[in-house]
């Protein structure tokens, strides 16, 4: 492991959304961020899972999608120049004799701070995968579990395994661009909005697409391709469905990972936090976003953007305890306008 150790004033674990709104809010106060997040690019499950999918409650935003909400987030910190530490999972976090927070990733980076803020969402996100033996092979090139880029699937004849949200909005989105459209659920009662079930059976029902009940069986093809799966019905008898791309939405089981060792007040998997700070049980320790948990908590983006602003105000009296906190405003401050540079 590598012996050179990363100071900073504030530690942000996870890249998504809400760990980069406190970048800008702890920017503003003069706190240098650096964030660590296992996936592999900036943006947690906004981009990971939903990059194409519409969000309509972002404050002032009437439209974007997860990866403008991200882009936007981006452009907006740019001046704080954070720095990010991707494909690395946070795993041992121990206090110093002088306060600090020591914390090593199992890439053996080492970063050091007083102050570490968990903006993981509700933890590692998994996706739940096809368990079937053969699945493996498949799995990158003709079987995926999410949808990053929606043109990669241009042309494809899809078969969409799932009757969540997930699987309905993809099958919506799919099925214009694509040579062919199957949706297989186990039973024909969807968990999806009304709204989306309505518009998949109208689909169906004009012939443009095709809804099969039942579960999947087996895959067939050649090499990592998939040439067709065999869907087992309800009544036990067999249907094979010629495609050549599955995408299987059966949800999400979540690893809370290494944060469960770390002597935080857990409750049923998410973290316990004050309101006035979002601070956990462990001083100089917060959690915001959908991984704290307070009485009123609302899973919203906007929410973890209000716990992120109220989280920096304590952080900065860690990182500058002999120094007086003065709230400004950005619209009025030449000082956080420079920041900004906007001034």
């Amino acid at each position: 492991m590598s012996e050179d150790v990363i100071r900073t004033d504030m530690i942000i674990i996870g890249a998504g959304p809400c760990g980069l709104f406190a970048v800008f809010e702890a920017g503003l106060l003069g706190m240098k961020c650096h964030l660590v997040d296992n996936l592999d690019k900036i943006g947690g499950q906004c981009a990971e899972l939903y990059p194409d999918k519409p969000i309509y409650d972002i404050p002032a935003v009437p439209r974007c999608t997860g990866q403008e909400l991200v882009d936007r987030l981006m452009e907006q910190i740019r001046p704080f120049e954070p720095a990010f530490h991707l494909k690395e999972q946070a795993s041992d976090l121990r206090r110093l004799e002088d306060g600090r927070w020591r914390l090593e990733t199992d890439a053996g980076t080492v970063l050091e701070a007083p102050v570490v803020v968990i903006a993981a969402g509700a933890g590692s996100f998994v996706p739940r995968r096809l368990p079937l033996p053969e699945a493996e092979r498949f799995e990158g090139t003709s079987l995926f579990y999410a949808v990053r880029k929606m043109d990669q699937f241009r042309g494809r004849n899809i078969l969409i395994a799932g009757g969540g949200d997930s699987a309905l909005d993809w099958v919506l989105n799919l099925q214009p661009i694509a040579a062919g459209m199957t949706l297989v659920h186990r039973r024909d009662e969807f968990r999806a909005a009304p709204d989306s079930v309505e518009k998949m059976r109208r689909l169906v029902a004009e012939g443009r697409m095709r809804l099969v009940i039942g579960q999947i069986s087996a895959l067939d093809g050649e090499g990592d391709r998939i040439r067709s799966v065999t869907i087992k019905g309800t009544d036990g008898t067999s249907t094979l469905v010629p495609c050549d791309t599955v995408l299987a939405f059966y949800g999400l089981k979540m690893e809370l990972g290494p944060i469960a060792g770390w002597g935080l007040n857990l409750d049923r998997n998410l973290i316990a936090v004050d309101t006035a700070a979002f601070e956990t049980n462990q001083p100089g320790i917060f959690a915001i976003g959908d991984i704290c948990t307070y009485p009123g908590k609302l899973k919203l983006i906007l929410s973890g953007f209000h716990e992120a602003a109220l989280m920096c105000q304590k952080a900065f009296k860690y990182c500058f305890p002999e120094q007086k906190l003065i709230f400004r405003y950005t619209t009025s401050s030449t000082d956080l306008q420079k920041k900004l540079g906007v001034a």
